[in-house]
């Protein structure tokens, strides 16, 4: 490191070779200070931020998302690890030989343009987000500025819950849908269900067992904090769950199983094609036609929002949120009723 000299002043200065100009004129970065040995340390972190910022520079992009995704592995969910990297081994592939220096705004946009020709704008959205935290990592002071394309709007067309119930009712998918379709269950939550997650007729949803790669993982944790919830179980389920040991799954079958079993009940109702999340997405629209309040119904299916996440999670359930559940466990028990009693008249 260069010594600082004393100037005629007093004062301290060191002088930092930092190239040449146009002209071949040698450039040098000047510290000064009244103390020798700021001056000299000020020159020194100079020296090693603009290495650091070099090291960076020679970073190809495909490097640092690499970087970004092995930083957070510990911390973000398996499957979102898993759809990054999918997304590094799929989604803008020549954008990402790029040295993090060569990238500008007009290159990313010009990769954008090109996958949104092949994927949903969900799709590029998603991979667009991959590449800006990890340029944000490695390189904050790069700014990109881009269009992404316009989101579309998909209108699909579910069966009724009701129609739904008589599908799977007396199947062998009949609880893990009832469980989804009822108590606003995610798939990794329903195969995450142990026996001793039963206390009276309150279930507690905390753990989820997930299909990562090509094997199950079991998390000992939801998906979000507001996801870890009680839920009152109503006779009708409880007596589908029946009993078993406190470690034991109540639903035994993987999540692949579940799906093709509930897709193919669907078919043979003549029912239109609904993948097994969208029992979650009914039960939401049955909330809304009982006029359930967003605060009940947040805590019933653990969707997040701001509001929630800077609640306190309550372990009680309050009068109000009891007449929720009344609410909504007669509504289903009514569906449910109305088949057995089909099932009785045409026998």
């Amino acid at each position: 490191m260069a010594t600082a000299k004393k100037l005629p002043s007093g004062n301290y200065r060191v002088l930092v070779y930092t190239g040449k100009d146009a002209a071949g004129k040698r450039q040098y970065k000047s510290f000064t200070d009244p103390d020798k040995r700021t001056a000299e340390f000020l020159a020194s972190e100079y020296l090693t931020r603009k290495r650091k910022d070099s090291t960076i520079a020679e970073l190809t992009l495909a490097q640092a998302i690499e970087q970004y995704i092995d930083s957070k592995e510990h911390v973000l969910s398996p499957t979102t690890v898993q759809a990054y990297r999918s997304i590094a081994k799929h989604r803008f592939g020549a954008l990402q030989k790029l040295s993090l220096a060569a990238l500008d705004s007009a290159a990313v946009q010009s990769a954008i343009n090109r996958e949104a020709v092949e994927c949903s704008p969900k799709t590029v959205a998603n991979a667009y987000g991959l590449i800006s935290a990890a340029c944000a990592m490695f390189a904050p002071d790069l700014r990109l500025r881009v269009t992404l394309p316009a989101k579309k709007r998909q209108l699909r067309t579910l069966p009724t819950p009701e129609q739904v119930i008589h599908a799977v009712q007396g199947t062998s998918v009949e609880l893990p849908s009832l469980l989804a379709l009822w108590l606003s269950l995610r798939m990794s939550e329903v195969r995450g269900l142990r026996y001793g997650d039963i206390s009276g007729d309150i279930l507690t949803i905390r753990r989820a067992v997930l299909h990562v790669g090509d094997h199950e993982e079991v998390r000992e944790q939801t998906k979000t904090y507001t996801s870890t919830r009680r839920l009152r179980l109503p006779p009708y389920l409880r007596q589908l769950i029946g009993k078993g040991k406190p470690d034991e799954p109540i639903v035994k079958e993987s999540g692949a199983v579940i799906y093709n079993r509930f897709v193919a009940a669907i078919a043979a109702a003549g029912l239109p094609h609904m993948r097994f999340h969208d029992l979650r997405h009914l039960n939401a629209s049955v909330m809304l036609q009982l006029g359930v309040p967003d605060k009940y119904a947040m805590e019933r299916g653990g969707w997040s929002t701001n509001a929630v996440l800077q609640t306190v999670y309550q372990h009680t359930f309050s009068d109000k949120r009891k007449a929720v559940d009344d609410q909504i466990d007669r509504y289903f028990e009514a569906l449910c009723n109305t088949k057995c009693n089909t099932d009785t008249e045409n026998a």
